[in-house]
């Protein structure tokens, strides 16, 4: 195969996070990128201790705006693969026909969809805390192990709380509830696989899959699967190699499926 893939980070992540899955596509013969997020390039270390000036004021538009021009000046449509809120701005760029297909793990959901999870809620009201203006969402290590890497250990949470974890803006969870949130289900749209994980604080496995069902085209592939024991930590926590071979798998047969 050689379609190109965009990866697609999620909130308090930046491209160091898809490392291991850059390599591993690359192996099995696409081309891959991470584009970082804007106000997400470096170290994550080094942009929590110096957080980008302007990072609480970046919007959910700005980051759409961005991976929308970079898919769109692809000679031919590549393929995204988003995690979180990376799933929702792969969804978006699906239903803009501008990628061949989409995958979307642990995928914030578009047009409103809410969970009444006591975990969903928790987050979502503590990230979008209108009192707190527009300071950042500090991450702490605290916060990573009981929302984001809850099933690990605490050490190993930590330990990847050192390695990948950036601090966000609230503004661009406060977006997802407004128009630029919103996907029109009823469309025709390329192939789509949403993934949830069964441990997941942050997006519950029971709101992804309703995402999914909601695609309303028959003519239109949009599938679900459920990794179990995973929490929203999915992609960097043991085992994210069966959930990467999983996807190379779905990939394989959807992509060969629109070439012939």
């Amino acid at each position: 195969m050689n379609s190109k893939i965009i990866f697609i980070h999620g909130m308090f992540q930046n491209p160091k996070s898809w490392r291991e899955w850059v390599s591993f596509f690359e192996a099995t013969g696409f081309e891959a990128l991470a584009p970082a997020w804007p106000l997400h390039e470096g170290e994550p270390s080094d942009i929590r201790a110096n957080i980008p000036a302007g990072l609480g004021n970046l919007t959910l538009a700005e980051v759409y705006g961005h991976f929308h021009t970079l898919a769109a000046a692809e000679p031919e449509p590549p393929v995204v693969i988003g995690h979180s809120l990376g799933g929702l701005v792969a969804q978006k760029l699906l239903a803009d026909g501008l990628v061949r297909a989409a995958v979307g793990i642990a995928s914030v959901a578009p047009n409103k969809m809410l969970a009444l999870d006591w975990g969903f809620l928790r987050n979502s009201a503590s990230i979008t805390n209108p009192f707190a203006g527009n300071d950042p969402y500090e991450m702490t290590p605290e916060l990573f192990h009981r929302n984001f890497a809850n099933a690990l250990s605490r050490t190993d949470s930590d330990a990847a709380w050192e390695a990948y974890a950036v601090h966000e803006s609230r503004q661009v969870m406060r977006d997802i509830l407004g128009s630029d949130g919103e996907i029109d289900l009823s469309l025709p749209h390329n192939p789509l696989l949403l993934i949830g994980a069964e441990k997941d604080e942050i997006i519950p496995a029971p709101l992804v899959r309703r995402n999914a069902h909601a695609y309303e085209d028959e003519r239109s592939h949009h599938e679900y699967k459920e990794f179990n024991g995973r929490g929203h930590f999915i992609c960097g926590e043991p085992g994210w190699d069966e959930v990467a071979v999983s996807v190379s798998n779905w990939l394989e047969g959807h992509l060969s499926a629109i070439r012939a």
